[in-house]
């Protein structure tokens, strides 16, 4: 997808959806937060490496518009951009899409930071360099 920094398609899964036949609203997050990793884990940021040296990349805000729901059988796709927000926040700017009219069903803003060994907010090596170029 033009535009974005990553992409992914994926596909709705029987039980992500509610009584009403559309993705309950929670499932959402789970898209999103599976491409945030998946991005990451592509430009070589390692959760588990980070995590041992007491390192942890934490969300701290989420912004959802919701603008049409997924069905069952749904075929989608999430674009990802991410861009520094401050010294010590970055934002994912993401998109969600369905396929293949591509009809916008979410947008979404989530702020993030990392926490070192004390649970201050410092944002490490690998990251900073990331949100450099």
């Amino acid at each position: 997808m033009e535009g974005y920094d990553f992409s992914i398609e994926m596909h709705v899964r029987d039980y992500e959806c509610d009584i009403q036949g559309i993705v309950n609203n929670g499932v959402y997050q789970n898209y999103l937060e599976h491409v945030r990793h998946m991005y990451l884990k592509q430009v070589g940021v390692d959760f588990a490496a980070l995590a041992q040296q007491g390192i942890n990349l934490v969300v701290v805000r989420a912004e959802l518009d919701y603008k049409f729901p997924l069905e069952t059988g749904d075929s989608f796709v999430v674009g990802l951009k991410m861009k520094r927000e401050s010294r010590l926040k970055f934002a994912f700017y993401q998109d969600i899409y369905r396929l293949p009219d591509k009809r916008l069903i979410m947008n979404a803003k989530i702020i993030g930071t990392a926490l070192n060994q004390r649970g201050r907010p410092e944002l490490p090596p690998v990251m900073d360099k990331l949100l450099s170029d």
